[in-house]
């Protein structure tokens, strides 16, 4: 026999195979707790699963909630609670990207954003998709892939693995290629996920994928979820109506014995060739976090002040990239640090405020609020100014961390940075207003609403410019507004017609311009002193689609332009033609901070932080 130990291999695999008994789950998904009667569809999901004898365990694919809220996780698990069978849940992009906690209210009430558990010899691993905070595609957390790897290097690549993630294993996921290109070392056989509301099959680079229904009832009078049953090498799906107590079969899956086999090479993957086309640009050093960075950067001296999922706040050396110190907090951290003098001012999810020494990194202060915080700082004056999620906006002495004063009238929960402008501070919230607060005594100038009762259309993710006597937003509903920054009357709101504009907005070094990147991936001049929206140039490239909320920024007649791609573009200011782009990632760029004349730093949410040369 030639090959004595690839036959060991096939006889380990058949008796494997021929050792796992049948058996039959249930497949939930998208059930938008929050939207119109679904804790009423939940009930009855619940109610029809524990009658059912033969289901050994539920699988719950995320998007438990509409928005992410403390509220709505609580419901769930409380209706979940109910359950009488083992069941295994992950986060979907409404629970994080909308959430109040910055997500570790869903740690907090369900355990963990992953799970990894064994049944009748087959190994089931589910991890959280994103994107968290931040719009844009979906992204497997950093955090989630070091522990995926973790978890892998303990197992065995016999035995097979069911993997399940909100999202399709496709581009719909940033780093889609990260978990598929670790499951293909072992024997990955099927992948689970949600998202689509609807019931579907894939192929993820020949592996079955199925995408299970939304629990919801939609335009039915009754919603509804699968039932699974895997025997042998099928998988069979089928569709399952409580009340109604039908199930209606409508995939069979093959399943194949894989353990290496699978390609790693012939499917498609990021490209990094533009680099190529742009020599005069390099990378000088990269950190690499083992976590998630969901947040921008601040200078002090030589130290860049960065933090991550992981609750940290830290400093890198900006010559090398090395680290000079680490202080943890108890909750991720989404909020941007900013240096006043001597400290920095840094917020986190554990309900803190931080005042921290910037050479050391020791803690002066720390001021305790009645939620997460995943709004950044802004300071002026010896004061910091930020909102939480508690329903407060704060001005808080950067000496002794002692209250000056809170507005307690917030509707929803505040994510962006404020801007400070002629006297007021201008923030939104989650809850379609847009607010003016004297910055002295924090009594409130004025406040505007969008008029809609979609949440999801708020002015929050939208950091406001002020100049030349008005304050910009552009929000999700694809308008831009301009006020009066003294009386907050609106002195024009229009769209651009064929334009899909979405909340990322800069200004031009003599504020006569505002940038505002669109959703069709263009990159527009607006008149900042104009009566209307004037639109004075369009940039001569186009980026693709794009959703990074991040703003674009004027340094050194060149204008940066953050992407959700981890491409970094660079536009003339004068002509506005491409200067160079880079690849730095192929996840979202959370900010860009100009380091010296040619040198910029750049973070990434897949963990980087890295140091650009150009010329």
């Amino acid at each position: 026999m030639k090959h004595p130990f690839l036959l060991c291999c096939f006889m380990l695999l058949q008796l494997l195979t021929a050792a796992q008994s049948p058996f039959t789950f249930a497949h939930v998904s998208d059930i938008h707790i929050g939207s119109d009667r679904a804790d009423e569809d939940l009930r009855r999901t619940v109610t029809d699963i524990n009658r059912n004898p033969s289901l050994a365990f539920v699988i719950i694919s995320g998007d438990i909630t509409e928005f992410g809220a403390d509220s709505e996780l609580q419901l769930a698990k409380s209706i979940l609670d109910s359950l009488q069978k083992p069941w295994y849940i992950i986060p979907g992009n409404h629970d994080t990207k909308w959430s109040e906690s910055g997500g570790n209210t869903f740690r907090r009430v369900f355990g963990s954003e992953t799970f990894s558990f064994s049944h009748a010899g087959y190994t089931f691993i589910g991890t959280n998709c994103g994107p968290n905070m931040r719009m844009g595609p979906g992204q497997v957390p950093r955090e989630n892939i070091v522990w995926l790897d973790s978890l892998l290097r303990k197992k065995d690549t016999v035995t097979p693995i069911i993997y399940v993630n909100h999202y399709p294993q496709n581009t719909d996921l940033n780093n889609w290629y990260e978990a598929i290109d670790r499951l293909k070392q072992h024997n990955i056989q099927l992948i689970l996920c949600g998202h689509g509301h609807a019931n579907r099959q894939f192929d993820f680079e020949n592996i079955p994928g199925i995408m299970g229904r939304s629990n919801l009832r939609a335009k039915d009078s009754i919603g509804g979820y699968n039932i699974v049953t895997v025997a042998g090498n099928t998988v069979t799906y089928e569709e399952r109506t409580p009340l109604l107590e039908k199930n209606r079969q409508w995939a069979v899956v093959t399943l194949r014995n894989h353990n290496r086999m699978y390609d790693t090479t012939s499917f498609e993957r990021p490209s990094y060739a533009m680099n190529d086309s742009f020599p005069n640009v390099r990378i000088r050093w990269t950190w690499q976090d083992n976590n998630d960075i969901g947040s921008g950067m601040a200078l002090y001296g030589n130290l860049v002040i960065a933090a991550n999922t992981a609750g940290e706040i830290y400093a890198l050396q900006t010559a090398t990239g090395r680290k000079k110190w680490t202080f943890p907090t108890g909750g991720k951290i989404y909020a941007t640090p900013v240096v006043s003098g001597n400290v920095i001012i840094a917020a986190s999810s554990d309900h803190y405020i931080y005042c921290l020494d910037a050479a050391t990194g020791r803690q002066r202060w720390r001021y305790a609020t009645g939620k997460p915080v995943v709004a950044s700082p802004l300071t002026a004056n010896g004061i910091a100014y930020i909102g939480s999620s508690d329903g407060h906006f704060r001005a808080i002495s950067i000496h002794d961390g002692k209250l000056k004063w809170a507005f307690t009238g917030v509707n929803g929960f505040v994510e962006d940075k404020p801007l400070l402008y002629q006297g007021n501070i201008y923030f939104g919230s989650w809850g379609n207003d847009l607010y003016a607060l004297d910055a002295a005594t924090g009594a409130l100038q004025w406040k505007w609403n969008n008029g809609s009762s979609n949440r999801m259309f708020s002015p929050a993710a939208c950091t406001p410019l002020g100049a030349n006597g008005k304050v910009f937003i552009v929000a999700p509903d694809r308008y831009m507004t301009a006020f009066n920054a003294a009386t907050g009357a609106v002195i024009w709101r229009k769209s651009i017609p064929h334009v899909r504009m979405r909340e990322s907005q800069g200004l031009s070094a003599d504020s006569s311009e505002v940038f505002i990147k669109t959703m069709d991936g263009g990159l527009y001049g607006v008149s900042a002193t104009a009566d209307t929206l004037q639109l004075n140039w369009q940039a001569s490239l186009n980026m693709g689609y794009e959703l990074n909320p991040a703003s674009p920024i004027a340094f050194n007649h060149l204008i940066f332009i953050p992407t959700h791609s981890g491409v970094l573009y660079a536009v003339n200011s004068k002509d506005h033609t491409l200067s160079w782009k880079h690849k730095i990632s192929n996840c979202l760029i959370n900010t860009i901070v100009p380091l010296t004349k040619n040198t910029i730093l750049v973070s990434t949410m897949d963990g980087k932080v890295t140091c650009v040369e150009y010329r």
